[in-house]
């Protein structure tokens, strides 16, 4: 009989076999050309990563949040553009139809989300509604049984190579006071029509992610692909957001702990004044920082996930696990391209990828900033 730590185990090191084989000798290439290599989501797919907390009643694998998230870093330490799609994926869609899609939107898009059939992406922000979502304009207006979508989204993840998104548009009044409760969410395949991905952002980092506007034009939809209650999409897509935080978390603390395995191995062979410039204690410090910082960053969101497996609110946990992961990600970055030196701004080596990769946590799915304002709401109240 095989425990629940003896499974934990066997996913993890199954993780990184996968990312040490099919996906970190090709991640510098991916990053260059900007190739999206769907055929890897696939295999990932396959052996169940894309649907790892999804319910096995739903095809899914049923595995607590921490295995998710230790399974997550390994992906995202060979190659963070795999992770944010793969956390995409199990994060904000999957728990949306987990929690409130009806059963027959379960068996009709869940269960091949679980299995690999089917990748899934999120698109909330618009280009004047980012930090301020809620103020979104993209509108659905109701036509007899459909809804008949309109607008443009931005930044979506997936939004040129997934199969479908989960996309948030108003569905009161063109001229109704705008705000969080006007909004919903419509299950959108993206094959149809009226759906149109836009040229993918040329981005600084996650370069194998697609990312891209997407615009709405008369898009159709029938009104059972509406998610749970009209209006309460924005409250969704937050609940959505908890659950993609701890995932961004832990592509933090996979980008920090990769960028440090790196300097570690290049101090250690790296030589100045006739001696490897790990012996020195100015080196010595800076490893040591950046270790412990990496070690925190993953206690505080194993501790997130650990609350959300006690069904417990994890809001605030979320928040701090992906502020503090992020930041650790930048930083320890920073330090690993000091201690490259000159080496380190060259792109034939990797902690410079590490680098451009590890900024983005700091801004998508909630910035720095929003993360600070949802914190310090919460520890007010307590």
């Amino acid at each position: 009989m095989h425990t629940e730590t003896d499974v934990r185990a066997q996913v993890v090191e199954l993780a990184r076999e996968f990312a040490r084989e099919k996906i970190e000798p090709f991640a510098a290439e991916w990053d260059r050309t900007s190739h999206f290599p769907r055929d890897v989501i696939a295999e990932l797919g396959k052996l169940g990563f894309l649907g790892m907390c999804t319910p096995e009643e739903y095809d899914g694998m049923g595995l607590d949040s921490l295995t998710y998230l230790l399974a997550l870093e390994e992906i995202a330490a060979a190659d963070s553009s795999i992770a944010v799609s793969m956390g995409i994926h199990n994060a904000i869609p999957t728990t949306m139809l987990v929690k409130h899609g009806t059963e027959a939107q379960k068996e009709r898009w869940l269960k091949p989300m679980a299995r690999g059939g089917l990748l899934a992406g999120f698109a909330l922000s618009e280009a004047e509604a980012g930090s301020d979502a809620a103020s979104l304009r993209s509108q659905a207006t109701r036509d007899g049984k459909d809804w008949v979508l309109n607008g443009t989204k931005a930044w979506a993840t997936n939004a040129g190579t997934a199969d479908l998104m989960m996309i948030m548009v108003r569905t009161d009044q063109p001229n109704a006071r705008r705000g969080a409760k006007g909004i919903s969410t419509f299950i959108v395949p993206t094959d149809s029509k009226g759906y149109t991905a836009c040229k993918p952002e040329d981005k600084m980092g996650l370069r194998a992610s697609n990312t891209a506007a997407i615009e709405l034009n008369d898009l159709r939809i029938p009104a059972e692909q509406m998610l749970g209650e009209e209006g309460m999409g924005f409250v969704y897509a937050m609940e959505g957001l908890d659950a993609g935080r701890l995932g961004i978390g832990a592509q933090g603390v996979g980008i920090a702990r990769k960028a440090l395995e790196l300097s570690l191995k290049y101090c250690a062979e790296r030589k100045q004044f006739e001696r490897p410039i790990a012996e020195f204690q100015a080196v010595q410090f800076k490893l040591a920082d950046m270790a412990t910082r990496t070690e925190a960053a993953r206690a505080l969101a194993h501790r997130a996930a650990a609350r959300k497996d006690a069904g417990e609110d994890i809001t605030t946990y979320a928040s701090m696990a992906k502020l503090f992961a992020s930041e650790t990600a930048m930083w320890v970055t920073t330090q690993a391209i000091q201690l490259f030196g000159g080496y380190g701004y060259m792109r034939d080596f990797p902690v410079e990828k590490l680098f451009r990769d590890a900024k983005v946590t700091e801004i998508y799915e909630g910035t720095s900033e929003i993360q600070r304002i949802v914190i310090a709401r919460a520890i007010r109240k307590a």
